[in-house]
């Protein structure tokens, strides 16, 4: 005899469940039993689910989550409907399910049992045991809600709850304010527009504002017993079809916020079980709305505080375009310490600010705020940029000197103050601690340019900003930045700067300026909306303000436009010197021989060193690279002055010397060097012709 013939005999089939992919394969006599056509087939999941009390369908996922967790058989009884709906027969089902990467696979049998009685909608329990469905389903509940981050995700989560052997159809939570109360969201219910109980009075004859004067359920098992409690909304309730309703307090901290409707379209008795389930769900969305509610209000605060601290960049400045983006950090308050900002000068010349004060925390921004406002105000006082500077250190200092918070003395701010004149492109600069700005030039060459600076804001009130002052000449861009946009990712300023350098080196000469704006970012983020406000990905180490300042202008064809850069090494900053080394190497980034690179860098060190050691002023160092013209090749020449009178003289260093040897190497490494005497100093010069190939820049003299 065979195996099918036997189960056949007993009512019993088998069939194979494969929830990932969304089919479900039956024997001939489980066909049967799921009222389908009596012979082994595969059906979409669909079609079978049709042919399974709803109820019964929910409540199996939860059954097989709690086999699979604990590696049991999942057991239980599933109703089978006709395609009105009525209920035919019922089958018990036991199978053993397997986790799958999107669902789950279950193989097991059906068999025919005996129908249950009627009575209550748990008539029988999917799992046969009511406790064990019941805590699978509470810890769902409890999960989902616990991950809903707003009221409307907490109703949804609400909506889509399956309790086990009873789940509603109609659900709809009531807010308590003062004295009235509103339906703050429904599922399945009277929509709220033609409602007359949505807002109510908290003495209207309702269940809801029963629940929440008393802070005691109601609980409906019939209509005729709304009708006999409450005769005046028993109407409106009728024209809904359902036939049980619960209503219970939503307490947090022992107030009552509002209510819970749950509506059932078949009759429940409440058992004190069912009871139990419905307090502990209740219980569950009241602490979830809360939550969300605070976590809105917080949202709310924060994007409302962020767009009044950051401007839109404007007004709009002649033969100039300006483009800026702020991104918050992710996770908690979308507020911080960096800011940008522009400022028209009584001058007719335009300031452009950019500050980092310690810290992304709500403190952080309302110190922010109050500095910015003070540089508004120092600015528009018509102070040089030395000057704002110092004023802003001093006010920032007392303010947190005079909290006495035990953070006070920890908060400084770094910050960059330029004015532009955009008749000319001068720039004169001020920093304060802060990262110094990168300037595109006509032929896409990124260089950092060296600028004076002074410690961060706050730290010292007495601390001076000297001024750097250079020329944006037309086509060229420069970058100012906080360091949230250099060191994200785990990288310092030096590599920071390397990867923001391959993305402006990229960008087309006639691209969009705010199509950089975006590429700068999203090299470091990914993509980002414009003045972009509000929760982003948590991954985000740090806030980051940018702005990009473009001279207009028709600078010609790329390879006919001089690279030039200028800086000051100071007596008391010999460490600039690496920086002056940098500055020339990044000019010569696309030269050929890097022999001749490393040539002009040395050169470049001895004549810098020699003004520092030999003289008690500054060194003034200017470098420009001239463009090809036809067969001639590209020149660099560099000009390094000072304030001595005293002409330098070439000497012959024996081998244990340590000085007396840059005017050798100038004579030996360079086409052509002088110094020429100037009414106050000197200036010592050398010029390089490019070599056409590598391996050309050997010593020539």
């Amino acid at each position: 005899m065979r195996t099918e013939d036997v189960l056949a005999a007993v009512a019993t089939g088998l069939w194979r469940w494969d929830n990932a992919g969304g089919t479900v394969t039956l024997d001939a006599e489980a066909a049967r039993l799921l009222g389908l056509s009596a012979e082994p087939s595969s059906h979409p999941e669909n079609a079978v689910r049709a042919r399974i009390h709803p109820v019964d369908w929910n409540e199996i996922n939860g059954v097989v989550s709690l086999a699979i967790a604990e590696g049991t058989v999942a057991e239980g009884r599933l109703r089978v409907v006709d395609t009105e709906g009525r209920v035919v027969r019922t089958v018990r089902s036991r199978s053993k399910p397997i986790a799958l990467d999107g669902g789950f696979e279950m193989l097991g049998m059906l068999q025919e049992v005996a129908e249950p009685t009627e009575g209550t909608a748990a008539k029988t329990p999917v799992t046969g045991d009511w406790r064990r469905s019941r805590e699978a389903f509470l810890l769902d509940a409890g999960r989902a809600l616990a991950e809903a981050r707003s009221t409307a995700e907490v109703l949804r989560v609400a909506a889509s709850l399956s309790m086990p052997g009873f789940s509603p159809d109609g659900l709809a939570v009531f807010g308590a304010a003062g004295e009235r109360l509103t339906i703050i969201g429904h599922h399945g219910h009277q929509s709220a527009g033609g409602d007359p109980f949505s807002d109510m009075r908290l003495d209207t004859d309702h269940p809801a504002a029963e629940v929440v004067r008393t802070g005691r359920a109601v609980y409906l098992p019939s209509p005729d017993d709304y009708d006999r409690r409450y005769p005046t909304s028993w109407p409106l309730a009728q024209k809904l079809g359902r036939r049980s309703w619960a209503y219970l307090p939503l307490i947090v901290a022992g107030r009552t916020m509002g209510a819970w409707m749950a509506a059932f379209r078949h009759q429940v008795v409440f058992t004190p079980d069912e009871r139990s389930v419905l307090t502990t769900v209740a219980r569950m969305l009241a602490q979830a709305l809360t939550r969300a509610g605070v976590a809105e209000t917080e949202r709310e605060l924060s994007e409302g505080l962020q767009r009044s601290m950051m401007p839109v960049i404007g007004p709009a400045i002649p033969g100039t375009t300006v483009a800026a983006r702020y991104v918050p950090t992710g996770g908690g308050l979308q507020v911080g310490g960096d800011w940008y900002d522009m400022i028209p000068l009584p001058s007719g010349r335009i300031a452009l600010v950019i500050g980092d004060v310690q810290g992304h925390d709500v403190r952080a921004a309302g110190l922010m705020g109050q500095l910015r406002i003070a540089l508004r105000a120092y600015a528009s006082e018509g102070h040089r940029p030395d000057a704002v500077l110092s004023r802003a250190s001093r006010f920032l200092h007392g303010i947190t000197d005079a909290t006495g918070a035990s953070d006070a003395g920890s908060r400084f701010a770094t910050c960059l103050y330029l004015e532009y004149d955009p008749a000319n492109g001068l720039v004169e600069i001020a920093r304060a601690g802060h990262p110094e700005p990168a300037v595109r030039m006509a032929d896409g060459t990124v260089i950092i340019r060296p600028t004076e600076g002074g410690l961060p804001l706050g730290i010292d009130p007495d601390s001076d900003y000297p001024t750097t002052r250079l020329e944006l000449a037309p086509g060229e861009t420069m970058m100012i930045c906080t360091d949230g946009l250099l060191e994200t990712g785990g990288h310092d300023l030096d590599t920071g700067w390397d990867r923001l350098r391959e993305v402006l080196e990229r960008h087309p000469s006639t691209g969009s300026l705010e199509e950089l704006a975006d590429s700068l970012v999203s090299a470091v983020h990914g993509p980002v909306s414009h003045y972009t406000v509000g929760p982003l990905a948590d991954r985000r180490e740090d806030d980051v303000a940018l702005v990009l300042l473009s001279r207009e202008g028709e600078p010609g064809p790329a390879e006919a436009a001089p690279r030039r850069t200028a800086m000051t090494i100071a007596q008391a900053q010999p460490e600039r010197i690496a920086a002056a080394r940098q500055t020339v190497r990044e000019l010569l980034h696309d030269w050929a021989d890097p022999e001749q690179v490393d040539a002009a860098v040395l050169m470049v060190s001895e004549m810098v060193t020699n003004v520092l050691v030999h003289t008690d002023g500054n060194a003034l160092l200017a470098a420009r690279v001239t463009a090809a013209t036809g067969p001639a090749p590209r020149v660099l020449r560099v000009e390094v002055a000072d304030s001595s009178d005293e002409l330098p003289h070439k000497r012959r260093p024996g081998e244990l010397a340590s000085s007396g040897r840059g005017l050798v190497l100038m004579e030996m490494l360079a086409d052509a060097w002088g110094v020429d005497p100037q009414g106050e100093g000197k200036c010592i010069w050398f010029e390089l012709h490019e070599s056409e190939s590598a391996g050309q820049g050997l010593p020539r003299k």
